[in-house]
């Protein structure tokens, strides 16, 4: 039998943790939302706090540093790839266009000849 193992946040400091980022993100949007009369930049200033601080504390925790990690090496591998040339992308392109093109005549004419064999010839529905 097999079994999944799923990964959860490990300690109860890393809960405290989680949970205040999330408290600290709802204080940003509670205070956008209360502090309207006191104008935009205000209201924009307590949401962008609250947005950076929950970001930071999330940042600090442990799910916070593999994603940290995480996107590194996405960033690493990405740095990796090989992009083609113009005129090979623009080769490749057209030989992709006229591949789908051959394909569709094809088709196309598959079509036609069924609906020809089955329903003028052997149907006889169409005369």
């Amino acid at each position: 039998m097999a079994t999944s193992e799923v990964q959860t946040v490990s300690s109860g400091a890393d809960k405290a943790k989680l949970a205040a980022a999330v408290l600290l993100l709802i204080g940003g949007f509670v205070g956008f939302y209360l502090l309207s009369s006191k104008g935009s930049l205000v209201q924009w200033g307590a949401f962008g706090a609250g947005l950076i601080a929950a970001a930071v504390m999330f940042g600090i925790s442990e799910s916070g540093r593999r994603l940290i990690a995480f996107i590194r090496d996405s960033w690493r591998e990405a740095k990796k790839v090989v992009w083609p040339a113009r005129n090979e992308a623009i080769q490749m392109t057209l030989y992709v266009f006229g591949f789908v093109f051959v394909m569709a005549l094809f088709l196309w004419l598959t079509d036609k000849s069924l609906e020809w064999l089955f329903y003028d010839v052997i149907l006889g529905w169409r005369k």
